[in-house]
């Protein structure tokens, strides 16, 4: 069987369509005459589908373009990709195999339309620019996983607490995750997830913080999986605890999406703080981790701790006071 038999046979035929990929990989091999390296056939995927090219070039050496190979159509070397026995193709053959896969993106977009694209969708619901600006503003425009600037990779806007197991759909439960790190999060399947939801709901009974939840009486501000009391025992005035609402021992147990819920926490107080008592000129920011570091109670909580001038003698060395004659240096 000739090259263009074989070929119009396998699209027409063979080829398996579970999504557009094939047809226009094959394309973009026909066009250039005979290989193009993944970059550019990603770029053409790129074009119905707005995201990222790292994406798609993964999906081309790893994805259609492993099944071609396996198929035995095509070879690859390096970056490149290459139709097998290319050189035998006319022209005009050329022309009526890049047509039968346009018949067939066509045949597939026809009946999926928007559909084809759900898998690389982060969020089902969508999300309003103004929201999206302002999580990306609030994570520097970095990913709060891995930290890297959106300049060098697109950021998505992604759920903490997956929608699809209860997560809230307001800002405090958003956060900015770049595209490698939110498909990584999002390979784990749903019993992980649920997994994963059943330890943010552990709760300790006869905890003081576990308890405090209950009747939420002492709670000044909150977010998906943090709160905020001021101290029943302040050291200056307006001394505030933040809490993770799942029960964990200290910070070396948080989770980092709890300990960026945390940080929105400790920088909303600030703000709220420094408007309502002009006397706040700075603030020390602490945990205790562990019974030798003054732990009482084996809920993790952070100190954020008003200070103004004068309320001490010296506050030279600050946290280094823990140890009586350390901090002034």
């Amino acid at each position: 069987m000739s090259l263009f038999n074989s070929l119009k046979k396998y699209i027409l035929e063979d080829m398996s369509m579970q999504h557009i990929y094939q047809p226009i990989m094959l394309i973009e091999l026909l066009k250039n005459q005979g290989s193009a390296t993944e970059e550019t056939i990603a770029r053409v995927i790129l074009n119905r589908d707005p995201t990222q090219v790292d994406y798609y070039i993964d999906k081309v050496k790893n994805m259609v373009g492993k099944v071609l190979r396996d198929n035995g159509i095509t070879e690859r070397d390096k970056q490149f990709h290459s139709l097998k026995n290319f050189d035998q193709l006319t022209q005009d053959e050329i022309e009526e195999l890049m047509n039968l896969c346009r018949d067939k993106l066509v045949e597939f977009e026809d009946k999926r339309g928007d559909k084809i694209w759900e898998h690389r969708a982060t969020d089902r619901e969508a999300i309003s620019g103004s929201i999206r600006y302002e999580v990306l503003k609030r994570a520097a425009r970095r990913c709060e996983n891995c930290g890297v600037s959106i300049d060098e990779r697109p950021i998505d806007v992604d759920h903490i607490v997956p929608r699809s197991i209860g997560g809230a759909n307001d800002i405090s439960n958003y956060q900015a995750l770049c595209y490698i790190c939110n498909t990584n999060k999002g390979n784990r399947d749903q019993t992980n997830f649920a997994e994963l939801e059943k330890t943010y709901s552990v709760r300790e009974k006869g905890c003081v913080f576990c308890d405090i939840q209950i009747d939420k009486k002492r709670i000044v501000e909150e977010n998906t999986l943090a709160y905020v009391i001021r101290d029943a025992f302040a050291v200056t005035e307006h001394h505030t605890l933040i809490i993770p609402k799942r029960h964990t021992l200290d910070y070396f147990s948080l989770y980092q999406s709890e300990i960026t819920a945390i940080n929105r926490l400790i920088n909303s107080q600030k703000e709220k703080l420094d408007k309502q008592d002009k006397s706040i000129q700075g603030y020390n920011i602490g945990m205790n981790a562990g019974e030798a570091a003054g732990q009482t109670v084996f809920h993790c909580h952070t100190h954020l701790i008003p200070r103004r001038i004068n309320d001490v003698k010296n506050p030279r060395g600050g946290v280094r006071n823990v140890i009586p004659n350390k901090g002034d240096y």
